[in-house]
């Protein structure tokens, strides 16, 4: 009798199958398929012949999740064994269970007309007005990278804002990162610059739970948030300006992390009516565009997740170890708890808002022009690896593709590696050439099945 097997890239985990990928467009986001008892017995069988019965028991699971030897797929071991999208540089390496149509091409190119309207899940502003309530017209929470040195350009150069900068100084800043900062803070007259360190010993207690449970120690920028969101609501600050790179932003819809809707609700007037009609009845006063964002979002770095977020499937795995991690220093977020008490009470909510970096850049956020234009304004100072343009500002963003990578990659998370993601969606929207994408790839990202040598950086801050 013919063999079958659980196809590849599918996993039981109790009464449910899930699958580590990404599906082809039609069935793009269905990873979980619930089970009875009966074909629970079977999966668990495999891989082995099947009778009749067994075969018809198992439904529509014969074909797609359980198959022949003959449709069993292999996840590539390295990028030379991988199977590459036809137009971008999504491949099934980064990308394991990365699945591709009948022309060679990955969901997120067959989807990119459906999605080419998803720019931010926090409402996007391009322009802002003089403050008269603050010195501030506007923050950011700045690390001298690319994307946040654009920004601070942008809101202080080219729209003449008063800028508040805020930098957490975290202990595996890269030297081109802080050279960066200097170098801002001698070009950009209109911004103060500010900055926090977390006492060594918190942030040890910090990162180590977080390491335990995630395999790395990036907690930004949620723990810049819990540190500064007291300073932004003291200096009356009417906008939290964040910047990222486009990519970044659309990746979040690709990893299931947040729903269609979510990049649309800041424009949802009956949503918000509701939501306002509910703070009048508890004598609070109504929210403008931008203020649900801000409270939702420290809300759920002091308190944890909205369980009824977690119940429709939209949970952040990555956020979520942030704040199991942060719980090891409770007194860390009182600040923030009598904040956002405040703030809410008050209505002095900072509106956490995005600039649309395409919009901005004239429909094409380009790389290599960025990267022109805030060296010669900014001071800016590109690191070593000079073609490098995902994430320039630590020295351990190799280590957290690395970590994500491995752990998505062996099915130990669903969430699949972030810039993996980005790179490909860059790619995709001609940020940066398909040739500058695969060097990237190759050279500066940590996709990488044995240990790369910059995560001794993390665990020497941790054991030391």
């Amino acid at each position: 009798m013919e063999k079958y097997y659980l196809q590849n890239r599918w996993k039981l985990q109790g009464k449910v199958l899930y699958y580590y990928g990404l599906r082809n467009k039609s069935v793009m986001f269905r990873n979980r398929v619930k089970l009875n008892r009966a074909q629970i017995k079977i999966i668990k069988k495999l891989p082995c012949a099947l009778s009749d019965a067994e075969l018809k028991e198992l439904k529509n699971l014969a074909g797609v999740q359980v198959v022949d030897a003959a449709r069993l797929k292999a996840t590539p071991k390295s990028l030379e064994e991988a199977t590459f999208c036809s137009r971008c540089v999504a491949n099934d390496f980064i990308l394991p269970g990365l699945e591709f149509d009948e022309n060679g091409l990955c969901p997120m190119c067959r989807t990119a007309e459906l999605t080419e309207n998803l720019k931010s899940v926090v409402p996007v502003k391009n322009t802002f007005g003089r403050s008269k309530k603050s010195r501030f017209d506007v923050a950011v929470f700045y690390t001298g990278g690319k994307d946040s040195t654009y920004l601070l350009y942008y809101l202080s150069k080219v729209l003449s804002l008063r800028v508040l900068a805020m930098t957490w100084e975290i202990p595996y800043m890269s030297e081109s990162a802080a050279k960066s900062i200097e170098g801002a803070k001698k070009t950009l007259p209109n911004v103060e610059f500010i900055t926090r360190k977390v006492a060594d010993c918190d942030l040890k207690k910090i990162y180590a739970h977080l390491y335990a449970n995630a395999e790395n120690t990036c907690a930004c920028p949620s723990l810049a948030y819990v540190l500064f969101y007291p300073e932004l609501v003291a200096n009356k600050v009417p906008y939290f300006v964040a910047g990222n790179e486009p990519a970044q932003l659309l990746g979040l819809y690709y990893n299931h992390m947040a729903p269609k809707m979510a990049y649309s609700f800041g424009n949802n007037r009956g949503l918000n009516l509701l939501i306002n009609i509910g703070r009048l009845l508890t004598l609070h006063p109504p929210l403008k565009r931008g203020q649900f964002h801000t409270l939702a979002t420290m809300k759920q770095l002091a308190y944890g997740d909205n369980p009824l977020k977690n119940l429709a499937g939209y949970s952040n795995a990555l956020v979520g170890n942030v704040v199991a991690a942060i719980k090891q220093v409770p007194l860390i977020v009182k600040p923030l708890k009598r904040a956002i008490r405040q703030s809410s009470w008050s209505g002095n909510i900072p509106a956490f808002v995005q600039v649309d970096f395409n919009d901005i850049c004239g429909g094409k956020y380009d790389w290599k022009k960025i990267k022109d234009v805030i060296i010669s304004e900014c001071g800016w100072v590109p690191p070593e690896q000079t073609d490098k343009g995902l994430h320039t500002s630590c020295k351990i963003e190799k280590c957290k593709e690395y970590s994500q990578f491995n752990r998505f990659y062996h099915m130990r998370s669903t969430m699949m590696p972030f810039s993996a993601l980005e790179i490909s969606l860059a790619s995709r929207d001609k940020a940066l050439t398909r040739e500058q994408a695969l060097a990237e790839i190759e050279s500066s990202l940590g996709f990488s099945l044995e240990e790369i040598p910059e995560c001794a950086v993390m665990k020497e801050y941790i054991e030391k």
